[in-house]
């Protein structure tokens, strides 16, 4: 029984990560101790006028190594809280930043 136990929740556990919440965004800060700022945009119809709008939120994301600066294009992905503001994790580097 154990065993079905055990199995079973090894399979619930990769449903769980299969059906992840992701959003691609720019850092924005990267001045906490293992935690980046990342800003995502989403273009919305306006309910009345239906004239195309951005909106964007911004969230805090768990990095373990401080290797994304401001300005990447990072992908986060939705996962347990860490703390109380923090509850996604930097998965991927999408884009490096351009240089000026």
């Amino acid at each position: 029984m154990t065993a079905t136990a055990s199995t079973g929740n090894g399979a619930q556990a990769a449903v769980h990560a299969k059906n992840q919440r992701k959003l691609v965004g720019r850092v924005l800060s990267n001045k906490m101790h293992k935690t980046v700022v990342v800003q995502v945009e989403r273009r919305v119809k306006h309910p009345a006028f239906g004239k195309i709008i951005t909106r964007s939120s911004k969230y805090h994301a768990h990095v373990a190594s401080g290797a994304f600066q401001g300005g990447d294009l990072v992908e986060i992905a939705e996962g347990r809280p860490i703390s109380k503001t923090k509850s996604w994790t930097v998965t991927r580097l999408v884009e490096k930043s351009k240089a000026v």
